[in-house]
């Protein structure tokens, strides 16, 4: 993603939510709350919420398109930019590289691609590609670990295959069926 900030998960996932409509932070953080739609996979604490609207208002991504009107402290609507869309685009179907985050950042950006009624097979694909290395990499005869490289080995090729399980399981769940473009 040449040209767009170095952005954190929670920033990803507020420009996200912004991109699918304007709101405000006030709703962001209902759905990236423990029982939000968003945050049953992974939460964003309501300061982190604000933060990342500043942030992304700094990097031009994102620009305040009024208050809400309403009773209650004003609540100021965002909108995204053309260059947070188009970043935002590319993030959702760009594939983790490390399998440690195959559980925060791979889930919200499935969850996110559901809300948007958009295929996330492609997605899969990607993901599976990019792991697979790392996947043979453990599998293949590695010299005796010891102490707790030996632990720490088992983990990773547990978490590995456990993660490789989990894309084909997808891959074969919704083949065929249709999900949105």
């Amino acid at each position: 993603m040449a040209g767009m900030p170095r952005l954190s998960l929670a920033e990803w996932t507020v420009l996200a939510l912004l991109d699918e409509r304007p709101s405000h932070g006030f709703a962001i953080a209902g759905i990236t709350a423990v029982g939000g739609e968003v945050g049953r996979i992974w939460q964003i604490p309501r300061p982190v919420i604000y933060r990342s609207l500043t942030r992304l208002a700094q990097y031009h991504l994102i620009e305040a398109d009024g208050v809400e009107p309403g009773h209650g402290p004003q609540r100021t609507r965002y909108v995204v930019t053309p260059a947070g869309s188009d970043g935002v685009r590319e993030w959702l179907a760009s594939p983790v590289q490390h399998i440690r985050d195959v559980r925060s950042h791979l889930l919200v950006k499935l969850a996110l691609l559901h809300r948007r009624d958009i295929d996330f097979q492609p997605l899969l694909a990607r993901q599976r590609a990019a792991l697979e290395p790392i996947a043979s990499g453990l599998s293949t005869d590695e010299p005796e670990a010891t102490g707790f490289d030996t632990v720490l080995l088992a983990w990773r090729r547990a978490t590995t295959n456990a993660t490789m399980a989990f894309l084909d399981d997808l891959t074969t769940e919704h083949s065929g069926a249709s999900h949105g473009h």
